[in-house]
Parts: structure tokens; sequence; C-alpha cells
């Protein structure tokens, strides 16, 4: 297989290792998010709304959850699922976000956590986009200290339970149907999960206004005031924060895959700009300068890809550890930062913006570097794993 033969900026050809039938859903994919997705996503960003008349065309396509295996989704490797990150974030990150919030968290709590009922309840739904999910654990006071520092309550109240407190920066609350909250059991100081389902009493939101990055994505503030769910609406399996731990692992490794696709598309934006905009007579293509940068922004690109394709072997292989999937996360995410402002560098004035694509993503790089824990965060849980000892505290 040439260079020829693959996209641009995977100049390894990594997608051919996925098997045909794999790579005829990526094709798929591409078409859609080059044909629908593309010419309406810079009027969205503009105006902080998000597209809800392309879910049913997104959910045709069954690329939600694709590694789960049963409740109608596709059963397919993590592999393919981190592939399908990347061709969902070179158009749009914030397409991606709202899959990987939905499909990743949301639905990964449910189907690590919860019990054989509550997946048939909730799952083959979610899988098919007629339920949206969110995932609530940041607070307005509480983000990398959610491990214990978590303020919401929850307390047991017979057969139910009544949970207190505020969720801050959740993807996709003010509209999604099924939400896991995580809260601190006041009885024995455990996080555990709970799903609350829309139109719950106590229950509300409100969207996060005047954002910078990420912007088609919905973040809404959380109020719990009293919110009482019945015990089956409690995760079975959620009942410490390593419970959540299990289901970041998972999602840190797709977001790793969706920072390297925002510097991709931010890359071949920038390669297609030096190819057709002239100075001095010819393209910019052909000065040495502007090749650096290109090279540059592949070599970053090419690296972050090697490295998740591994991530995602191990995932299939059952051996990721949490410490594997904070190097990943922490790396691409600097990389792709790094990336996307070459990416501006090199169409200079015109790299601001909207028309020319790259300043989205330069702006939703930023976002993308700080969610599902801080580079710091996540280097910290690597340094861990490297010397035995913690420096958390």
């Amino acid at each position: 297989m040439t260079n020829a033969d693959a996209w641009p900026g995977d100049f390894y050809a990594l997608r051919y290792t996925l098997p045909t039938e794999d790579q005829a859903l990526l094709a798929d994919l591409r078409t859609l998010m080059i044909d629908q997705v593309a010419p309406v996503i810079n009027d969205h960003w503009t105006r902080a709304s998000f597209p809800h008349e392309l879910v049913p065309e997104i959910a045709k396509l069954g690329i939600v959850g694709v590694s789960y295996k049963g409740y109608g989704f596709r059963g397919r490797s993590a592999l393919l699922e981190g592939f399908i990150a990347l061709e969902v974030g070179r158009t749009d990150p914030s397409m991606a976000t709202f899959l990987g919030v939905h499909g990743g968290l949301c639905a990964a709590s449910i189907y690590l956590c919860g019990s054989e009922e509550q997946r048939q309840r909730w799952l083959p739904a979610m899988a098919r986009l007629e339920k949206i999910g969110s995932f609530g654990l940041t607070e307005p006071e509480v983000g990398s200290a959610a491990a214990g520092g978590l303020q919401t309550t929850a307390r047991r109240d017979g057969g139910n339970w009544v949970l207190n407190g505020r969720k801050r920066w959740i993807g996709n609350a003010s509209f999604a149907d099924v939400n896991v909250i995580w809260a601190r059991d006041v009885t024995d100081n455990q996080v555990k999960g709970f799903v609350v389902e829309k139109r719950t009493p106590g229950y509300s939101t409100e969207v996060m206004q005047d954002k910078i990055a990420l912007r088609v994505v919905q973040n809404a503030m959380i109020t719990l005031d009293d919110c009482r769910i019945p015990d089956e609406n409690k995760l079975t399996n959620a009942n410490s924060f390593a419970d959540t731990a299990k289901v970041l692992r998972l999602t840190r490794a797709y977001v790793a895959w969706q920072a390297t696709g925002c510097a991709l598309g931010a890359f071949e934006h920038a390669l297609a700009y030096a190819k057709r905009r002239e100075q001095f007579g010819r393209p910019i293509g052909g000065f040495q300068l502007v090749q650096d940068l290109l090279v540059r922004m592949l070599s970053g690109i090419t690296t972050s890809m090697t490295l998740c394709h591994r991530l995602s072997a191990l995932i299939d292989e059952g051996g990721c550890s949490e410490e594997q999937a904070s190097l990943a996360k922490a790396y691409c995410t600097s990389s792709a930062r790094e990336t996307v402002g070459l990416a501006r560098e090199l169409l200079g004035g015109n790299g601001i913006l909207l028309e020319e694509q790259v300043g989205r993503f330069v702006a939703d790089a930023e976002a993308i570097y700080s969610y599902e824990g801080t580079r710091e965060i996540n280097t910290l849980i690597v340094g861990r794993a490297l010397t035995g000892t913690s420096a958390f505290v």
C-alpha cells in the first residue's frame, strides 16, 4: 500500500490495517461528514447551536459504541472506534465530542457498570441514537479533584435515592434523555453512579454561554434539587471512583484519537491552502519554510496516530492500563494543540478567518486539551506508575 492510496495525513496508511468491512464503514462516514456536516458546521459554530437534524443521518451508520457487544451495538474493535473518532474529529471536533459523551462516557457507564436489566433498558435506544446521553462528573468547584471531592450528594430514602448538587460543563445535558450522574453517598462517602432521566422532578439544566471552543457542543450546568430517583436507576456496579475510572480509561483513549482527528483536520486544510495560495508568482507550498511547517504537522499527527493505534490494540487485547490511556491523552492533546497552531501560522492572517476552517480547530483544540483530565492530571497518573509514588497532593 503506497501513500498515494492513503489520506494525506495517514502517511503510514494505518487505516488499511482495518478489515475491509470497517474500511467501508469509515468511507461511508467520511462521505456523510463531507456532504452533510462540513457545509453547515461553521454556521452552527458561529451561532453556538447543535445540528439536531443530522442525528438521524448519523444513526443510520450505526457508529455509536461500535466496540460494545450486544444491545444493538456492532461488536467491532476498539481500533475501529478510534478511527471513527478520528474521522469525525477531522471534520468537526464538536460532533466528535457529542458522540464521545453519548456513546463513550454515558453509554460506557451503563455498559460497564450497569446490571443486565439496566443495559437492556437504556442501551438499545442509545445505540440507535433514539435516546441521547450525558455524563455528569465535573462540578462548579470540583474538576480534577473529582476522585475525592465531589460535592453532589446521594442519600438513600427507602426505595429511592435523593440527589442534591450541581454539575458543570456537561455536554449534551440540556437535551439528553439519559443522564449519568456521579454523586457521593453520604452514608459511606463513596462515589456512585445514577441514571437521571429527562424531566425527572428536581433535575434542571442551563446551557452555558459565550464559549470560545467546541461551540456546537451544548454544555450545561445541571442542578439537582432533591432530585428523587428509584433505586433501580442506581448503576448496580458503580460503587466507588474506581468504577468511574474504568469508564475514563476507555474514553481517554477516544479523546486521544479525537485530538489526533482535530490535528488532522487542521493539517488537511493547511495543506490544501498551501497548494492553492500563491505568493511571489507560485504556490506557497513550493517554499522551504512552508514545507517545514507541513512536515512538522505531519510528524506530530503520525506519532499520535501510531500511539493511538497501539493503545486501541491493547484495549482489544484486554490489557490497556489507566496510565497507558493517560499517556495517550496527555501526549495527543498536547501535540494537537501544537499542530493546529502551526496550521494557523501557515495561513498567516487568513488563519483567523472562520471560512478558512483552521481557526475553528485552533479554538476547539483548547477544550480537548483540558477535558477528560488535564495534561497535568494525566501526567501524574503516568508518573505514579513509573515511580510507585503518588504526587497528586
